[in-house]
């Protein structure tokens, strides 16, 4: 029998145990004597290490989504975006650009072509016009709602660096009490850099052209697992083709992925048009962020989509129907893999989708989302529990894209 001494240091002091163990002959226990010493572990430095380890794993894609909604990028302005991108999936596979700006990333040697792309560009504005008093007229980039502008802060992007404004309107003060009543559009709004003279925007960097992003941070909620940032439409859906490039890194698959992380969406899937082209694919699946429904006002007919209740499956756009049997492949690998799945039909609004599945004879797609509240505004709130589940989904779904299932879905 030899016996070991274990000392464990803890803020509450020493704590010390031994442990026999029966060694089948003498030479055999004094060869492990010689080798062995007594075993002291402090758990004041042991535990902070395991728990740092663990943590730095969990937080990666936490560490990502805010890297990317944080990252300024209108559309035709993308580039602080493409950036993250390219840090992220240069090493990933073979990636080259189509020439407006898509970044695409090929990984894998032979299969059919799967196509997995989102967007980078988010919603935002664009300087139009500079006004004698300093004030700056603007022309929307993307679909906003009046409603929601009034107030908000903004970042005017020049070429001297970055311009904090706002966006403003007559005060309530000076209209008239009828008038307070209606909606104030965008055309009576302007952005309010603190100059009193067009010499003054000019002196800050500010031209025409100049593209105007919302002013808005990432941040955790009360709820740990409630994310709140900008352009998570459609960040989250770059970082969805991120993470499944870094996975089928590490893993094989029966087909040459290409993620692809497109441009200008808002303004008409021109990244979609031009990327295509490029990757010319077999199947193409849209990562996007979806619509919730579980706010006030909404019916559960018109959605019934909830934050925290799995991924979507955009059954329904105003420019696409998904390839029927990629979608009960969607729908039947969520069903083995446990996976929540919910459904969405939008009679508004397209995705890159509409472009993609129109290429040449067509190409089978599908559209996988990640529900957002308050979305295409200054900021969105997702469930990072439905952000796991759209990933796990997704690598289900492309592992069995091989050759038949996939020459299948156009029988």
């Amino acid at each position: 029998m030899v016996w070991f001494t274990i000392c464990i240091l803890t803020h509450s002091g020493v704590f010390a145990s031994s442990w026999g163990f029966l060694l089948p002959s003498a030479d055999i226990a004094c060869d492990v004597l010689d080798k062995t010493s007594d075993i002291v572990y402090d758990l004041r430095t042991v535990v902070p290490q395991i728990s740092s380890q663990k943590e730095s794993l969990v937080d990666q894609t936490e560490k990502l989504l805010q890297e990317l909604t944080n990252a300024h990028g209108v559309p035709g302005h993308e580039e602080k975006v493409r950036a993250v991108v390219h840090r992220y999936v240069d090493s990933l596979g073979t990636v080259t650009q189509d020439k407006i700006g898509s970044v695409i990333c090929a990984q894998g040697k032979d299969g059919p072509k799967v196509m997995l792309a989102g967007h980078m560009d988010e919603i935002g504005f664009m300087v139009r016009h500079i006004t004698d008093e300093g004030f700056l007229k603007f022309v929307p980039l993307g679909g906003w709602f009046d409603q929601v502008l009034l107030g908000q802060r903004v970042v005017v992007k020049t070429h001297k660096g970055d311009v904090l404004g706002v966006i403003g309107c007559r005060p309530p003060h000076l209209i008239p009490p009828d008038d307070r009543k209606k909606l104030v559009e965008k055309k009576e709004m302007y952005l309010d850099i603190g100059a009193t003279s067009k010499k003054d925007v000019e002196e800050a960097g500010v031209r025409v052209g100049d593209p105007v992003v919302p002013d808005s941070k990432f941040a955790v909620m009360a709820n740990p697992k409630m994310y709140l940032a900008k352009a998570f439409d459609d960040r989250v859906g770059c970082a969805l083709m991120i993470q499944m490039l870094q996975t089928f890194a590490q893993e094989r698959h029966p087909n040459v992925l290409y993620g692809v992380a497109t441009v200008m969406e808002e303004v008409g899937l021109r990244g979609a048009t031009t990327s295509v082209d490029v990757v010319d694919p077999d199947v193409a699946i849209i990562l996007e962020s979806d619509i919730a429904g579980d706010v006030p006002g909404i019916k559960p007919e018109e959605s019934a989509v909830k934050l925290g209740k799995g991924p979507t499956l955009v059954v329904f756009d105003a420019r696409m129907i998904p390839n029927l049997k990629l979608r009960d492949l969607v729908v039947d690998t969520a069903k083995e893999l446990n996976i929540p799945l919910q459904f969405s039909a939008l009679e508004g609004g397209a995705t890159d989708g509409a472009a993609i599945h129109l290429h040449k004879s067509g190409v089978p797609t599908v559209v996988i989302g990640v529900a957002a509240r308050h979305i295409h505004s200054h900021t969105s709130i997702i469930h990072r529990d439905d952000y796991d589940n759209a990933l796990k989904l997704l690598v289900g779904v492309v592992k069995r894209l091989d050759v038949d299932t996939i020459a299948g879905l156009t029988r």
